[in-house]
């Protein structure tokens, strides 16, 4: 009896492994939580056609934006824990558990880190002709007078807003937050004088950097953008724990199974490795990374608490 158990686990053993040796048998979704066009939509297309090379896969890039990430996270929920609905999405998903009451998923439980692609730093830039010089000009105005300086970002909650309530906390100023419906609404009306600053992802605004429209007074990463080298970071500025930088990763549902989650995430750095890859991801102003399932997942744990009490103490909602 005891040996004809023991048959049966090893066969259903057996039978398990064989099913997860044969992934990927068909087509998969990359759920993208964001709009055609955008920074997050273009890496998905750089390492999805990459990737479905190196896998013999097709890899369907499928757009589902909206409720800062929320949207695309509650489809790929839905779907069967099974490692052929994946979902790429930026730092939006550690900020919008904290940012939406009640919080539309739990990001250390309901979805397993597969890789971190890249990360790229916030830039806040001015008008090109704008009295504002440096980063000390911009703090010494919002000291004197707060009504004076209107910043612009592309969304609430997104990192480049909240680096601006970071700006704000640390040194302790006021600042009014204008946020638009995207980058290039918040560029515009930088440009026209609408606003003093724009705090925005670095591919948002490097074609107006280079085009002398607009003049960068800082960056917030961890170090500096090479193409940036001579722009200090907020540390390099004296100003500290203040780094804030949008990522773009990829996940599956909890429930998958370990071995398809260890192989998505060694093919997902292979792939992001690749030279003509990340000359591709560095062309759409993304350093790579390429952390692994485990790298990713501890920046999650330092991010989540850490955006939360920016959220707290800046009294954000959800717009």
């Amino acid at each position: 009896m005891h040996q004809k158990i023991a048959q049966l686990i090893i066969f259903g053993l057996i039978s398990t492994f064989s099913a997860h040796a044969a992934y990927p048998e068909n087509t998969m979704n990359l759920v993208v939580s964001f709009a055609p066009g955008g920074a997050t939509d273009i890496t998905a297309r750089i390492v999805a056609a990459a990737m479905s090379k190196n896998i013999g896969q097709q890899i369907v890039v499928e757009n589902r934006p909206g409720a800062g990430g929320a949207v695309a996270a509650g489809i790929v929920r839905a779907n069967k824990p099974n490692g052929y609905t994946l979902m790429l999405t930026s730092s939006v998903y550690v900020v919008t558990p904290s940012l939406k009451k009640p919080s539309p998923y739990d990001p250390l439980k309901d979805f397993i880190p597969i890789c971190e692609i890249g990360d790229a730093p916030n830039v806040i830039v001015v008008k090109a002709d704008s009295p504002i010089k440096n980063l000390n000009d911009l703090i010494m105005m919002a000291r004197k007078d707060p009504k004076l300086v209107s910043y612009g970002s592309p969304g609430p909650g997104t990192t480049p807003h909240l680096a601006g309530e970071v700006l704000k906390i640390r040194e302790n100023i006021m600042m009014t937050h204008i946020p638009y419906k995207g980058a290039g609404p918040a560029m515009t009306d930088l440009l026209g004088g609408q606003t003093q600053v724009l705090f925005g992802s670095l591919a948002s605004v490097m074609g107006q950097i280079q085009g002398g429209l607009v003049r960068p007074i800082a960056q917030t990463g961890e170090r500096r953008w090479p193409d940036l080298a001579n722009l200090p970071t907020l540390a390099d500025l004296g100003i500290k724990d203040a780094v804030s930088s949008t990522f773009q990763a990829i996940f599956v549902n909890a429930g998958t199974p370990l071995e398809i989650v260890n192989y998505l995430s060694k093919q997902c750095i292979a792939t992001i490795k690749q030279p003509e890859v990340v000359e591709s991801l560095k062309q759409a102003g993304l350093a790579t990374t390429a952390l692994d399932s485990q790298g990713l997942r501890a920046r999650i744990m330092r991010e989540v608490p850490y955006w939360a009490d920016v959220i707290e103490k800046g009294g954000i909602k959800s717009e």
